[in-house]
């Protein structure tokens, strides 16, 4: 997928959580760009507009380029203490195609090390997150260090459909195998989740990480009234491949059902919405 890349210098790059995020117990979210070159079809960050810190053409060309921060390195050097515990990131991927050439997170990783926070949470769906493995590894020498690595699915046609620019589902879980093995905290986390074999799904993911479960469907308009949501792309791919029940809260509860009754029978825990992302700022 071609994309541009372009920096800016930003006003503060650690920002005081509200709503989801906060009440999972996170007390600073960090987003390195604005707009993300993963361009996931679902994504519902566009959504929020101006209340995700976007500019118009951040939304109305989601995916087609990124905006990094450039001074995110020096921003961080002030802000960071040892209190908080930061979500990486609501509004973009850190390890987002456009991350390879830029290498913004090795830089922001040296800043945590030298300044700790209690816990830092990467949440990515990208196996160029190993590329920085052994950054990683001393990064959790000094801080509750935990990545929650997004498998949305089990099928690669529907990975291929809804996701076309993120890596494969087998990429994905060796991703996570190689983390755990490296010692770093991995929770594998559907979510959201796309049609699927949930069983096989909850299968890969317990194979793949020795963490609980954690699950989110995609958000409707129907559970969740206001604020981000699910974008008219997805419906769209939903409505021409007859997926369209995976975004009706009752097909998707039992979904979720199905997906327990796995995890629960394997020793796990799983949880979704702000109790499963909870237990990543515990």
């Amino acid at each position: 997928m071609p994309f541009q890349v372009f920096e800016a210098k930003a006003v503060s790059i650690l920002s005081s959580t509200s709503g989801f995020i906060q009440q999972a117990g996170f007390t600073h979210s960090l987003t390195p760009a604005r707009n993300c070159t993963f361009g996931c079809s679902y994504c519902y960050v566009p959504t929020m507009r101006v209340y995700g810190g976007l500019k118009p053409q951040d939304w109305s060309h989601w995916g087609q380029f990124t905006t990094f921060k450039s001074n995110a390195p020096a921003l961080l050097r002030r802000q960071l203490h040892a209190s908080q515990v930061i979500y990486c990131s609501p509004l973009v991927d850190p390890y987002q195609p456009a991350e390879e050439t830029q290498r913004m997170m090795p830089q922001i990783l040296d800043e945590l090390e030298a300044h700790p926070p209690k816990i830092f949470v990467i949440q990515t769906r990208g196996p160029l997150i190993l590329r920085d493995l052994e950054k990683l590894i001393e990064l959790s020498r000094y801080t509750s260090l935990r990545v929650s690595f997004s498998i949305t699915t089990n099928r690669e046609e529907v990975r291929k459909l809804y996701e076309p620019h993120c890596a494969t589902i087998s990429e994905r879980i060796e991703t996570v195998r190689r983390l755990r093995e490296a010692g770093i905290e991995t929770f594998a986390t559907l979510a959201p989740l796309l049609p699927c074999d949930p069983e096989e799904l909850a299968a890969l993911a317990l194979e793949a990480t020795c963490s609980d479960i954690i699950v989110d469907p995609l958000h409707i308009r129907a559970v969740k009234p206001r604020g981000a949501t699910t974008q008219e792309a997805a419906f769209a791919i939903s409505r021409r491949h007859e997926f369209s029940a995976w975004l009706e809260p009752e097909f998707q509860a039992e979904v979720i059902v199905r997906i327990g009754r796995t995890v629960t029978k394997a020793g796990r825990r799983f949880a979704s919405g702000i109790e499963g992302f909870g237990w990543l700022a515990q």
